[in-house]
């Protein structure tokens, strides 16, 4: 029976059970692999016809969690085969014996193998004990284990695995011979570099447990890919970690450890790796930064690759490889290749932010608009919490819509209300995007409209003509609301707030001035909003929730009642 397995508080994994964990996920992905077989001697094998021509073959593997790597490099122009140990176990030698004497075609093996000491003990054994010529390509590139100690196994091999695999490989699709590959194998590893940074740590689906233990707000500097913890762990709290800033660190430490060893780093290849919780937004993120800190420091970044290739299950981290290339290493890492893991890469990449246009200008003529200036100080101070709030009711993205919309905005605002209420709808429109983005844009526009006809100015009219202006315009906002989405009072949604207030101003005999007719209408509008809480919504992504969403007010209903007078989130 399919389970989940939970750890107190945060982590699961998809499992049947712990003892069949291994071999069932080695048998999905060899079923999911286009290029490869499974053989019982405990190796991932390249499909190939025994009439292929004879050349060098390439074998690595390591253990298990580190997916893609390095099945997933199986295939032409990369690996023959894998061999994959149990979870951060290395292979045994009996294995890698079968996969190399597989493999042979009768000009020998290269094996490379990562600097961890159970890899290189099983690859050594094996390779000594096989039939077929055997030449070993060592791979030591974690910066982070750089000691000068002749006692210390040294660097650890990491993310640079991954091209050293696709260099040899495409060495010896070309024909080399093996000297030929494991020499042009071995000058990529020596002039790679990598260090890795983590926020969590991974879980194991196979003891439930994480691989190192992290306080919420530390960071670890410095992990390995076997779930390692790693060499320094710090307080975010204390030392404020901006990805520029880690990105720099990271950076100083593996171009140091190149120019120490003699490598000189004019032209490279920058790998971004995610060590398997992290998103593609985040490694983005940081390919960017650490292009753009290469540049600065005088590295042409020739080739660029980004994402999780060299994983520690799902640790959510990311590990930064510098390899300095000449013209032979970025031929063949341009060299055509079947492996589904590999990704295509960037050629000579070149970074800019990718800023969009907004040239509306925020009204910023006579005198200041009271009314329309309170409403946007009363969002900025609540940004997060509508955002909290809306992440127990649906996706967590509203306040960030509206701090998208309205943050950068300064008050007091001048301007007419027509002229500002424009503002507001362009704004949301354009820069928040969503449903949110497009109701609210809606509703402000409206509102412009009737203000405009009406040459209505809250800075300069009275309680009768704001009041039937703004009485006009809520109704049409809502009517317009309606048409866009379908949303109805009842729907848990902003329609909630923004009808009671619309009904309210039928009821305005007697407003003076522009202040009465708000607090009569701020009213009716938090009554309105404070009835979501309860409702189950109909309507938006807390729609999809049911009842889990039941019980939390409608954040946008919150936020229009703002337009009209000021209430804490937690009157709601």
């Amino acid at each position: 029976m399919f389970t989940l397995a939970r750890m107190t508080g945060t982590f699961k994994s998809f499992r049947n059970n712990t003892e069949h964990f291994m071999r069932e996920a080695l048998g999905g992905l060899v079923a999911a692999h286009p290029f490869a077989e499974w053989h019982n001697e405990g190796f991932v094998g390249l499909l190939r016809d025994d009439d292929s021509p004879a050349r060098v073959a390439v074998i690595s593997g390591g253990g298990s969690g580190h997916e893609p790597m390095h099945a997933g490099f199986v295939g032409e122009g990369m690996l023959d085969a894998a061999c994959p140990g149990l979870l951060f176990t290395s292979p045994n030698a009996v294995q890698i014996g079968a996969a190399t004497e597989w493999a042979d075609r009768g000009r020998g093996v290269v094996h490379v193998v990562k600097n961890y000491t159970g890899d290189v003990m099983n690859f050594t054994v094996a390779g000594n004990h096989a039939d077929a010529e055997v030449k070993q390509v060592l791979v030591a590139d974690d910066v982070a284990t750089e000691i000068d100690n002749d006692d210390s196994p040294g660097r650890r091999g990491t993310g640079a695995t991954v091209i050293v695999e696709k260099i040899a490989g495409a060495a010896a699709a070309r024909g080399d011979d093996l000297d030929a590959v494991a020499k042009v194998a071995q000058r990529a590893a020596d002039q790679s570099r990598s260090m890795a940074v983590a926020l969590q740590p991974g879980h194991s689906p196979t003891s439930d447990r994480a691989t190192f233990d992290l306080e919420e707000g530390q960071i670890e500097v410095g992990v390995g890919i076997h779930g390692e913890p790693g060499v320094e762990r710090r307080d975010q709290a204390d030392s404020k970690p901006s990805a520029q800033a880690l990105v720099e660190e990271l950076l100083d430490a593996v171009l140091a450890s190149l120019k120490d060893s003699g490598v000189a780093v004019g032209d490279a290849m920058l790998f971004v790796n995610g060590l398997g919780g992290t998103s593609e937004l985040e490694l983005d993120l940081v390919f960017g930064e650490a292009l753009k800190q290469l540049s600065d420091r005088g590295v042409t970044v020739r080739r660029g690759m980004r994402g999780s290739l060299v994983t520690s299950l799902n640790m959510a981290g990311i590990s930064l490889t510098v390899t300095a290339l000449d013209d032979e290493l970025i031929s063949l890492l341009d060299a055509e290749t079947q492996a589904p893991a590999w990704p295509d890469l960037v050629r000579d990449p070149q970074y800019s932010d990718a800023t969009m246009t907004d040239d509306e200008q925020q009204p910023d003529s006579g005198e200041a608009n009271v009314w329309l200036s309170a409403f946007v100080d009363r969002l900025a101070a609540a940004y997060d919490d509508l955002t909290a709030l809306d992440r127990e009711a649906g996706d967590g993205d509203f306040g960030q819509n509206m701090e998208a919309a309205f943050g950068d905005m300064t008050t007091p605002i001048r301007g007419n209300d027509s002229e500002v209420l424009n503002f507001f709808a362009h704004r949301m429109l354009v820069r928040a995007g969503g449903t949110s983005g497009a109701v609210l844009g809606t509703f402000f526009r409206e509102m412009a409209d009737v203000f405009e006809r009406a040459n209505v100015d809250s800075r300069e009219a009275d309680g009768a003509a704001f009041g039937k202006a703004l009485a006009e315009g809520l109704q049409n906002g809502v009517t317009a609301i309606t048409e866009l989405g379908g949303a109805k009072e009842g729907d848990n949604t902003l329609i909630d707030a923004l009808v009671p207030a619309a009904k309210a101003t039928e009821s305005l005999d007697g407003a003076a001035t522009v202040e009465d007719v708000l607090e009569h209408v701020f009213a009716a509008a938090v009554e309105g909003a404070k009835s979501t809480r309860g409702m189950q919504a109909k309507k938006g992504r807390a729609s999809y929730l049911g009842e889990s969403a039941k019980d939390v007010p409608d954040p946008g209903a919150i936020a229009v009642t703002w337009l009209f007078g000021a209430a804490d989130v937690r009157e709601f």
